[in-house]
């Protein structure tokens, strides 16, 4: 992965957040203030924006710029959420210009460890946890230099975590004073982590 991959692979998160804003929208409504479509298609198209002329090479610098510019554009407790994960992967990712698959996946550990450790929050808490640890449980233990083979696991892991949510509780954020009625709804979060990697996937096709 280089500079230019990051380039296609926000583009096409961008383009999924963007097709799947009122989907987004109606999902937070039910246990939530309804914004999430708006600060996920928001944020990710003002990342996009920055990337078309930036000139930066070094992954760890761009990908701390694409959380500044994010966080920024998207104002809401997963906007500040994702761009903690874009934190830990720039941090995983400075000083390179190029990162392998491996380094990619620890880049993505990096990330969602970050997430863990502000948040408060775990796998299993009906958040985007939920969808992005397995998808990256699943990068870790691919073993080929597919991309496209090593996203499409991850991608399918992290739709079925994502399904898994309908049966959690909500214990964080506005959601967790729905208390048992938010079992039976799946997690806007953790679509918006599915979208993630389906939007990765579909960038290195």
């Amino acid at each position: 992965m280089k500079a230019q991959d990051v380039k296609q692979a926000m583009c096409a998160i961008s383009a999924l957040m963007t097709e799947n804003r009122d989907y987004l929208i109606e999902l937070d409504a039910q246990n939530g203030d309804g914004d999430l479509g708006l600060s996920m298609s928001g944020g990710f198209a003002a990342v996009v924006l920055y990337l078309e002329s930036a000139d930066e090479i070094d992954l760890g610098k761009l990908m701390m710029r694409c959380s500044g510019v994010f966080n920024e554009a998207a104002p809401s407790s997963l906007g500040t959420i994702l761009s903690f994960g874009m934190i830990g992967m720039a941090k995983s990712l400075k000083g390179k210009t190029e990162a392998s698959l491996a380094e990619l996946a620890d880049a993505f550990e990096a990330g969602t460890e970050t997430i863990m450790a502000r948040a408060g929050s775990k796998p299993g808490e009906k958040t985007i946890l939920d969808a992005l640890c397995p998808a990256v449980e699943a990068l870790k233990a691919y073993r080929g230099d597919n991309q496209s083979e090593a996203f499409a696991a991850a991608y399918e892991a992290a739709a079925q975590g994502s399904e898994s949510t309908k049966e959690m509780r909500s214990v964080h954020g506005r959601a967790a004073y729905y208390g048992d009625k938010s079992i039976g709804v799946l997690d806007g979060g953790s679509v918006v982590g599915k979208l993630i990697f389906a939007g990765i996937w579909n960038s290195v096709k």
